[in-house]
């Protein structure tokens, strides 16, 4: 078989260190075509990818089999549309939208067209996130009565761009950035929410939207989750704390995939998702505990599953449905922050 065409929108950060080696490394998968409009960023991928490059998403449509929408926030739902009524299948980046509302007419629209539509929730194949998957279903923990999850960094000087400058137009800050990794990881781990509770903030002078974001979960099995996400924290607490009646899970450290990204490794080198021993949580008690293998990340997964969906109709790797479940919670955590109270699901 022919191998599948991808057009990709936009090559900032998502589509640079993400999106496009991805795809490169996926066997059924080509970077046929990009979208940008910046000349720098055009020569690199002419380079890196040998790519063709266009300055508009409708260039596209006729020449690809797939597109990925990894461009800024606010254009996911107007080019994800775009795209599946030129008759294409879609990966959308995070977030997938705004609100629940307009996700779930994106969800719908794709259903009635007979499309793929998926989101790139990478954070699913944290090697870390597979290790407490792995705890959870194997029951060394026990019964889990506390997840504490962390996106933290310590970046005192705004680096600038949409992200943190742009205001709600933009859907940018933290809350809808690192939040939509944080909440998705609870719901999977511990499945649906019935309350949230949020506090919300901006701490660095210029910056226009959250920088210092905490959620608080309740699950309906009775579980709580407790998720941080800022740029303002200069003593990074564990990424994971996981209690369980039996025994507790602490990791230091976020999975090693992203820095080796940027680093311009390519993710289909050996060991390319290994935690270095040093790094792996531990599993016990404060009296007796001992160090877990932490799993193998695999982003690579995510890719290889749509080129399996596009050839032989199996399930996309993310269920659209389950990321509207999610922007649910955050549009509930965003009022919780607002109105100061508890917002039941």
């Amino acid at each position: 078989m022919t191998d599948v065409r991808v057009g990709l929108i936009g090559y900032g950060v998502a589509g640079a260190f993400f999106h496009a080696p991805l795809i490169a490394a996926t066997p059924g998968l080509r970077l046929s075509t990009v979208v940008t409009g910046s000349p720098e960023r055009a020569a690199e991928v002419r380079q890196k990818y040998g790519a063709r490059v266009v300055g508009d998403a409708a260039e596209l449509w006729d020449v690809s089999d797939l597109v990925v929408v990894a461009s800024p926030n606010r254009t996911h739902v107007p080019l994800a549309e775009a795209a599946l009524k030129a008759g294409l299948p879609v990966v959308v980046d995070k977030p997938l939208a705004a609100t629940a509302a307009q996700a779930h007419a994106l969800v719908r629209l794709a259903h009635d067209l007979g499309l793929m539509l998926t989101v790139f929730q990478n954070r699913r194949w944290d090697g870390d996130f597979l290790t407490v998957a792995r705890l959870i279903s194997s029951g060394e923990l026990g019964t889990v009565n506390r997840l504490e999850s962390r996106f933290e960094r310590w970046r005192p000087t705004p680096k600038g761009g949409w992200r943190e400058l742009g205001g709600a137009d933009e859907v940018g800050g933290l809350l809808y950035d690192l939040g939509s990794h944080l909440v998705d990881q609870a719901l999977r781990l511990l499945g649906p929410v019935t309350h949230v509770y949020a506090e919300s903030d901006i701490r660095r002078a210029g910056v226009a939207s959250d920088d210092d974001t905490f959620i608080a979960l309740t699950h309906a099995g009775g579980a709580r989750s407790q998720l941080w996400a800022s740029a303002v924290a200069p003593r990074l607490g564990p990424r994971f704390r996981v209690l369980g009646s039996e025994a507790g899970y602490l990791k230091y450290g976020l999975d090693v995939q992203e820095d080796r990204l940027r680093a311009g490794l390519t993710p289909d080198s050996p060991g390319f998702g290994e935690d270095p021993r040093e790094r792996w949580g531990t599993l016990g008690t404060d009296d007796a505990h001992r160090p877990v293998r932490t799993e193998p990340g695999d982003y690579l997964a995510f890719y290889a599953a749509v080129a399996a969906a596009l050839r032989d109709g199996t399930p996309p790797p993310v269920d659209p449905e389950e990321v509207v479940e999610a922007l649910t919670v955050l549009e509930a955590a965003r009022r919780s922050a607002a109105e100061h109270q508890v917002v039941a699901l």
